[in-house]
């Protein structure tokens, strides 16, 4: 993926509704993040956060651009998965 596209910003949300990686960090600790039978293992975590990574979706490191989420804090959920459907990601963790 180029630098470009990388960094290209969300066309329905103006600068006032960015979203800090500081701002992520505090919402990702918040008491339900801690929780197993909300999570997946860190080590599924990095795997979809390495999946959304590689795509050409993701916008500024943060958003995925399909479905709006912050890809930190959607791929903690065990009952989420990837709105990709041409290459499916990472699928919601059933264990």
């Amino acid at each position: 993926m180029n630098e470009e596209s990388r960094n290209r910003t969300c066309r329905g949300c103006g600068p006032q509704y960015e979203v800090t990686e500081a701002q992520i960090d505090r919402i990702l600790q918040a008491p339900m993040f801690q929780d197993e039978t909300i999570v997946v293992p860190d080590h599924i975590y990095e795997q979809r956060l390495a999946a959304c990574h590689g795509c050409e979706h993701l916008l500024q490191e943060q958003t995925c651009q399909l479905c709006g989420c912050y890809v930190r804090v959607s791929a903690k959920y065990r009952s989420k998965s990837c709105p990709n459907v041409k290459l499916r990601g990472w699928e919601s963790y059933a264990n």
